[in-house]
């Protein structure tokens, strides 16, 4: 019963928020493209949600095996929810997208987007070039926990900063149990301890 119980809520965490997002008013004066792009950085933060949960074992029913492979699978659907939130936004306008790279954007949500989409990208190339890396196992792992805590609060400050299709209170709340779930894990592994054993 608790097993159905923590995969409802969290079913309930990622849905909500595209839920609302769906029913947003704002949406009347998007073209399509824009719209998918947002929907896809909706998608990215619930994987954030779903990525420390993977990391720490916390999902019941999943086997440490089952666990690692979703979460590398995940990592890279992340990484394709980023290139098309970020290219949707270069098809509807360019230049914004220019000027938050360079960090030139007057929007202060733009560059904490930025830091985050390059964590993330760090992030994935540890992720998948560990063996052809050379890194030992302790040292890897804090330099790719480090890279995704880095892109989840860059990626949380990014939407709470965000003035768009996502509710206040189901994205606050999301945006919470993302950072808690980092929390979590990041304290579970203890990450930061590389004399400890794997």
């Amino acid at each position: 019963m608790l097993k159905v119980v923590l995969w409802a809520s969290l079913l309930a965490a990622l849905a909500i928020p595209l839920m609302v997002a769906g029913f947003s008013p704002l949406l009347a004066w998007r073209d399509p493209v824009y719209i998918a792009a947002g929907f896809s950085g909706i998608i990215g933060l619930g994987l954030l949600l779903v990525q420390p949960l993977l990391a720490a074992r916390d999902l019941p029913g999943l086997t440490p095996m089952t666990s690692r492979n979703l979460h590398r699978l995940l990592g890279v659907t992340l990484i394709i929810a980023i290139l098309l939130h970020v290219g949707g936004l270069w098809i509807t306008s360019p230049p914004d997208v220019i000027d938050a790279l360079l960090f030139v954007s007057p929007t202060p949500f733009s560059a904490w987007g930025v830091v985050a989409m390059w964590a993330a990208f760090g992030a994935a190339v540890l992720g998948l070039y560990r063996t052809r890396l050379h890194l030992r196992f302790r040292i890897w792992r804090l330099g790719h926990a480090g890279l995704t805590t880095i892109t989840i609060l860059g990626s949380v400050i990014h939407a709470m900063l965000i003035e768009g299709t996502m509710g206040i209170m189901s994205k606050a709340a999301l945006c919470v149990l993302v950072v808690l779930a980092t929390a979590r894990a990041l304290a579970k592994l203890r990450v930061w301890d590389v004399k400890r054993r794997a």
